[in-house]
């Protein structure tokens, strides 16, 4: 396959900070007017250990915390193809999705968190990334 230009692979790449960041406002959106509501005060849940039960929608920071995990690789596989020159047509279709269904995993738990529909969507996209890390190694070789 012949590669695509790294540009490409910005628009991945743009879209899960976008993601995050739009996860994270969501997160304080909802923390602050609870905090506020419910009278937490600040240091009460400075440590996991002490915040654990204190909040009752937790649906955004699990999945801000969520998004810190396996889109990890995400991002390091996407920049070592742009690194070594590895963008193509499959490797790009494959990081768009695990994009979208990184997406669609946090409608899911930022809204209605059916955890069987999460994980159908989480299982997919982690594919999509797994097939991606296999493709991008398999070019490199």
């Amino acid at each position: 396959m012949t590669a695509i230009g790294w540009g490409s692979m910005f628009w991945p790449l743009a879209a899960m900070a976008l993601l995050t960041f739009g996860v994270w406002l969501r997160l304080y959106s909802v923390r602050i007017p609870e905090m506020r509501r419910r009278r937490i005060h600040p240091q009460s849940v400075a440590t996991s250990v002490t915040k654990a039960g204190r909040y009752e929608d937790v649906r955004a920071s699990d999945n801000f915390i969520n998004l810190f995990e396996l889109p990890v690789m995400f991002y390091v596989g996407a920049l070592a193809a742009v690194q070594f020159a590895l963008v193509d047509a499959i490797t790009l279709a494959l990081a768009w999705g695990f994009v979208l269904g990184r997406v669609a995993h946090s409608i899911i738990q930022c809204s209605y968190n059916k955890v069987m529909h999460r994980f159908a969507v989480y299982s997919l996209s982690a594919l999509c990334l797994w097939a991606m890390w296999g493709w991008i190694i398999a070019r490199a070789l």
